[in-house]
């Protein structure tokens, strides 16, 4: 049975920026899949759009770093919804370990879950995403052009998510746009912060969450339909900004 509202798959779903998209598309009346393997998460966020309905959220345990979830996922959205407008690829993970001390199943496992998950999730989505012209969004960082020091692993693969996006707009263009947003500092704990943590942006604050579901809306919406291949820096300026140590 095809569902008459879009419908959209947000991976990492139960927490922080692929919460926020989630609940942002709930919000506009999208049926959202929310794909995450954090089963109390996804109870929080079901807790959340129960509070405040508009479209409808469909919880799916599945861990992006094994192909098997994504193929079963990607089964039961076609299986529930018969249809798909937009994929958010978002579910990701950081291992900090000084380059001697990284262990190499640990890079296999970042790079599986932040780099060849989207790869497949794109792959599986493709046929759907083409009957009504939909569009993907990838969330990469800033990492992507900046780094702290034992990241080799994730800096890689937001980087090479970068590259993916464009690589996937002129692949699967003019049916399917693809974007990517690389974020900068968004708060995504709530805890307390200080007038220095927001003093150092241009803008003078800490990004929010909604600063990137309201973009990522946007991505995925016709407003945006001249758009494609392109990624977004949502970081306050922080990556433009000069500083000089001394």
């Amino acid at each position: 049975m095809t569902a008459s509202a879009p419908v959209a798959v947000v991976t990492g779903a139960a927490h922080g920026i692929g919460q926020g998209i989630a609940t942002r598309l709930l919000a506009d009346g999208w049926i959202v899949f929310a794909l995450d393997t954090d089963t109390h998460r996804r109870a929080g966020l079901m807790d959340a759009h129960s509070a405040n309905p508009g479209g409808r959220c469909i919880p799916i345990e599945a861990d992006t770093g094994r192909r098997a979830d994504i193929e079963r996922a990607m089964a039961q959205v076609e299986e529930q919804a018969g249809r798909l407008d937009a994929l958010v690829c978002n579910a990701g993970i950081m291992v900090r370990a000084p380059l001697e001390r990284l262990d190499p199943a640990d890079w296999d496992r970042v790079i599986a879950v932040n780099l060849t998950g989207p790869f497949l999730l794109a792959r599986a989505a493709a046929r759907l995403l083409r009957v009504n012209g939909g569009a993907i969004v990838n969330i990469a960082s800033t990492r992507a052009r900046m780094s702290e020091p034992d990241t080799e692993s994730y800096a890689a693969t937001k980087g090479g998510l970068v590259a993916l996006t464009h690589a996937l707009a002129v692949s699967l263009g003019p049916g399917i746009r693809v974007n990517s947003i690389s974020p900068g500092w968004i708060d995504v704990s709530g805890a307390p912060l200080s007038h220095e943590d927001h003093a150092q942006h241009p803008v003078g604050r800490v990004g929010t969450v909604s600063d990137v579901a309201s973009l990522a809306a946007w991505l995925l919406g016709p407003e945006s339909g001249f758009v494609t291949g392109a990624d977004f820096v949502i970081d306050g300026g922080m990556t433009r900004r000069m500083i000089y140590a001394g």
